[in-house]
């Protein structure tokens, strides 16, 4: 379907006589702007600032803290350089893909072009009128698409952590912009958008334990397994650069992580309350249970196993956090504890998969029991909504089955075009020097 385009010069005078989901196709539509909610808006903008902080300079931080000296700059590089090509082809493309309706043959899978190149993303001042989303028609359009926006930026740049100090920078970038329209866009659109088929199923995501966790996760083996090893892997120390900016990092993760879980309410009201609140709660948890896991298995507690412990709480939550109880909470950060210190050890290690900085350990594990548990564990008293352990394990097997083909695809693409992956001489340089012609200051 098509939204019927109008002159500019004609729109303000034709305002007046468009109501609601006016589009034909019952997607986004102009209101009026004091119908708004000012108090959701605002907690939304706030929101959405928390989680770009997550990614700059979160991540950023956080993996150049954990590889080597001579790749800090280029770790760091990645990470903006992804958020940059991502917020222009959100805005391009991927929104619409993500956001809107579809066709009535794949509306259920993809969605339509009707807010490709910002089409129809009004504020009109003048007439008092202003484009909202169906999927959140109490805000305006423009807040909305930026929230969701952070969401691309951090789920692309979490799959930077699993190739570390071997990938070009180029195909690097390359390769984001694929897997954000053919991976990120499509998934996001089957869970979060109405009409998607994992939302009719009645699968629970309510901040991206699969859109983002599990997608990410499962991104990252592929990409791992593509480029092989690190030269040196298993038979030279990686000795991390500064552990002190990865626990700075895990900090502004654990701050913005409010604005993730929370802001998913779309609005301030208790139910963002309560996402905050088990939120803080499974991050204390999942730091507690990595610790302990750690301290049996190796008589010591270590600075990175407790950020490493903070991030998984925080990753199994988040598809939960408007629907769990603080008791639900607690369970879920302490079970993601442990098996994310399992998936960043035992099961790395059986993998055999240089996943530099864990990526599938962490995320991929914890989106993983994240999601599972929202099944058994979410309360219909706080949502009304009643949870499917069925569902939630068909949405678990779908994202990753369809990240792991398609990543496969995008990178075979992007390969077509430029080599994946540097040369030894490069590397054993540094990709700082080698790709960036910059280094760290001693």
């Amino acid at each position: 379907m098509h939204q019927t385009r109008v002159s500019h010069l004609l729109l303000p005078a034709l305002l007046g006589a468009l109501p609601l989901g006016a589009w034909a196709d019952g997607g986004p539509a102009l209101a009026l702007a004091n119908t708004l909610n000012g108090a959701d808006t605002a907690w939304l903008m706030v929101s959405t600032a928390l989680v770009l902080l997550m990614t700059l300079p979160g991540i950023a931080l956080f993996y150049g803290g954990m590889v080597r000296q001579i790749n800090v700059i280029n770790t760091m590089a990645s990470v903006v350089g992804i958020a940059a090509v991502v917020s222009v082809l959100w805005f391009a493309v991927a929104y619409s893909l993500a956001f809107t309706p579809g066709s009535a043959d794949l509306g259920a899978f993809i969605g339509g072009l009707q807010r490709m190149g910002f089409s129809g993303l009004e504020y009109l001042g003048s007439a008092g009128q202003v484009a909202v989303s169906h999927v959140a028609p109490h805000v305006p359009e423009s807040v909305f698409a930026m929230f969701q926006l952070t969401f691309a930026i951090i789920t692309c740049a979490l799959v930077v952590g699993a190739l570390v100090e071997r990938m070009h920078f180029g195909a690097l970038l390359g390769f984001a912009s694929l897997w954000l329209l053919l991976v990120y866009a499509p998934i996001a659109h089957w869970v979060w958008e109405p009409s998607g088929w994992l939302a009719k199923l009645g699968a629970l995501d309510f901040a991206g334990g699969a859109v983002v966790h599990i997608n990410a996760g499962a991104a990252a083996l592929v990409v791992a397994y593509a480029l092989g090893p690190r030269t040196g892997y298993g038979r030279e120390p990686f000795i991390p650069f500064n552990l002190g900016l990865t626990m700075a990092g895990t900090g502004l993760l654990w701050v913005g992580w409010f604005g993730f879980n929370a802001g998913s309410a779309l609005a301030a009201d208790g139910r963002a309350g309560l996402a905050m609140a088990v939120t803080h709660l499974a991050a204390a948890a999942g730091a507690m249970a990595w610790m302990a896991a750690e301290w049996l298995a190796r008589r010591r507690a270590s600075l990175l196993g407790l950020c490493s412990g903070v991030v998984a709480g925080l990753v199994a939550i988040t598809p939960a956090a408007g629907f769990v109880t603080l008791r639900g909470a607690l369970v879920i950060g302490l079970v993601a504890g442990v098996a994310c210190y399992w998936g960043a050890t035992a099961l790395k290690r059986w993998l055999r998969a240089d996943d530099s900085l864990d990526v599938f350990g962490v995320h991929g594990v914890g989106g993983l029991v994240g999601a599972l548990l929202t099944g058994v564990l979410a309360d219909p008293a706080i949502s009304g909504v009643q949870a499917s352990v069925a569902a939630q394990l068909v949405a678990c097997v779908a994202v990753l089955g369809y990240s792991v083909v398609m990543t496969t695809v995008v990178l075979w693409i992007t390969s077509r075009f430029v080599s994946l992956r540097v040369s030894e001489e490069q590397e054993r340089t540094g990709l700082d020097l080698a790709l960036h012609k910059e280094q760290l200051g001693h």
